[in-house]
């Protein structure tokens, strides 16, 4: 089952090492705790949790599994940030563990996350995401979001360049697209 949940100290480790298999600089367990501080900063975690068929598992948790009466394991299978930017939602560190890819788990996350800018207050979110990243772009798009422009060389290692998008919404709930003069989507 999955589930998405906010991020707990916990879970920085963890978050850690995600961002460390997914991306060329990631961020580490300090910073991941440091922004958990923010008070501007919503981070969650999707995780999966699967009836355990194994005789073989973590004791501790076999241990709480027993005790809520079936035997379970959870891992996390994605991560996903937001920061409330001055009324403006700007969604950072979308990360998919790639045994749970295609599967549901951004998208899942990314609803989450809408929903919980929305109650915020937040009627636009931008993102930035590797020009190359077609399957993100794509899932991006489904979820209402328009290229806007470019950072040139924004990301390091390799050096690439950096798709800014938005999803604009009015009070009314209709979403609204700009077009950066000059941008090349």
């Amino acid at each position: 089952m999955l589930t998405v949940r906010r991020m707990k100290e916990e879970d920085a480790g963890r978050a850690a090492v995600l961002e460390a298999e997914n991306f060329a600089e990631p961020w580490t367990e300090a910073s991941f705790l440091e922004t958990l501080r923010l008070d501007y900063a919503y981070y969650y975690v999707a995780e999966i949790r699967e009836e355990l068929e194994e005789e073989h598992t973590e004791p501790y948790r076999e241990m709480a599994a027993e005790r809520a009466g079936k035997k379970e394991k959870s891992s996390i299978a994605g991560i996903c940030g937001l920061r409330n930017m001055a009324g403006e939602g700007e969604i950072t560190n979308v990360s998919v563990d790639l045994h749970y890819r295609r599967r549901g788990v951004a998208s899942a996350m990314l609803r989450r996350v809408l929903e919980d800018g929305q109650k915020l207050g937040i009627a636009d979110f931008t993102l930035e995401v590797r020009c190359s990243n077609l399957p993100a772009i794509r899932l991006y798009e489904k979820f209402g979001f328009t290229g806007e422009g470019v950072r040139k060389g924004f990301y390091a290692n390799p050096r690439e360049d950096a798709l800014i998008m938005w999803k604009r919404q009015e009070a009314d709930g209709t979403i609204t697209t700009v077009f950066t003069a000059g941008a090349h989507v």
